[in-house]
């Protein structure tokens, strides 16, 4: 059986003579205001139910916001309400290990079938990040592999292209300098004929020019 609301009774409030001078007997009356009920009873704190909380300065149904309206009771279900949140942690925090010392045989039984559970699923979703761990890395071998194959095949090319250069340097070398040197012993062989004939024709060389 849930007990009846809270609930605030009809508060009298006076105005003074010398504030109004128009209406000089009128009186405020403070309208009936409902709480939201709080039960004691354990299955109302241990279910998932929210409970509100009440302003003391501004209840529920009241339009202005008076400091008259201050009253015990708004306090008092916000005592309640915080004393029912404080059991339903209590409650939630206990039930955690109440079960594997302090339950029943199948409770304890469930609990160690839940456990097997967790930690059947954790070794499976282990096993899964490990797999694609493994998997991850072989994939950046495999791709670290390619970029070094590749830059080994540039640079063996690049080598190539190179020694290639080269050869074609050397060769082109070689056939000026043994070009340079057919020129040379072609002049030094034209100047000793030509020589040769001038001692011919004038035996006695004066001058020592000719050889």
């Amino acid at each position: 059986m849930r007990p009846a609301a809270i609930s605030i009774a009809s508060t009298p409030v006076c105005i003074p003579q010398d504030t109004l001078p128009v209406r000089q007997s009128s009186c405020l009356v403070v309208t009936q205001t409902t709480f939201p009920s709080i039960s004691n009873s354990a299955r109302f704190w241990s279910s998932s139910q929210s409970i509100p909380r009440l302003n003391p300065l501004h209840p529920p149904l009241v339009h202005k916001r008076i400091v008259s309206l201050e009253t015990p009771a708004v306090h008092h279900h916000n005592h309640q309400r915080t004393l029912i949140m404080q059991r339903r942690e209590h409650q939630r925090y206990h039930q955690v290990w109440r079960k594997p010392f302090y339950g029943s045989s199948s409770e304890r039984d469930e609990y160690r079938k839940e456990l097997l559970e967790h930690l059947k699923k954790q070794m499976e979703e282990k096993c899964i990040s490990l797999k694609l761990h493994v998997a991850s890395k072989v994939k950046e071998a495999e791709n670290l592999r390619e970029v070094d194959r590749l830059a080994l095949s540039g640079e063996r090319e690049l080598r190539i292209q190179h020694s290639k250069a080269m050869t074609a340097y050397r060769d082109e070398n070689k056939r000026l300098m043994e070009q340079s040197w057919r020129d040379r012993a072609l002049t030094r062989s034209q100047e000793t004929l030509k020589e040769r004939e001038m001692l011919c024709l004038n035996p006695i060389n004066w001058n020592g020019t000719l050889k």
